[in-house]
């Protein structure tokens, strides 16, 4: 008998500041149903930061700084199969207006209190609190 795998992924929280407060950068599910960071499997030959930043390209039309700041694991559970997601801050340097996924997701800023609110899965939210120390 097979025993479910766990899945690596990776994401990252796509920040900025202006005017000293934080915002966040969310994106659409592909349903467009819930609020959502990008993120995706971790590529072969890729780190795992290298791989959430090509993610928050495609997703997002991002790019951000080369600085990894590691903020840990999530672990969870969805139809049936087992998630492992290492999650990274990025501070976004640049939006551009075409990109790969722009005609199935949204993108959106949020003040960080409502990203909290909004964020799924919700577990993200603790992250998403460890910004409010910028």
């Amino acid at each position: 008998m097979l025993e479910n795998l766990e899945l690596k992924y990776s994401a990252v929280i796509p920040y900025r500041k202006i005017n000293g407060k934080v915002e966040v950068l969310l994106i659409t599910s592909i349903k467009k149903k819930n609020w959502i960071i990008p993120k995706g499997y971790i590529e072969f030959n890729f780190t795992p930061f290298e791989s959430a930043k090509k993610e928050a390209y495609e997703e997002a039309g991002i790019i951000g700084s080369n600085e990894t700041i590691n903020l840990g694991e999530l672990k969870y559970e969805k139809k049936g199969n087992y998630y492992c997601l290492q999650v990274f801050l990025m501070e976004v340097k640049k939006e551009l207006a075409e990109y790969p996924e722009m005609n199935l997701r949204k993108r959106r800023w949020f003040k960080l209190d409502e990203a909290i609110e909004i964020i799924k899965p919700k577990e993200l939210a603790n992250m998403l609190k460890e910004l409010k120390k910028f």
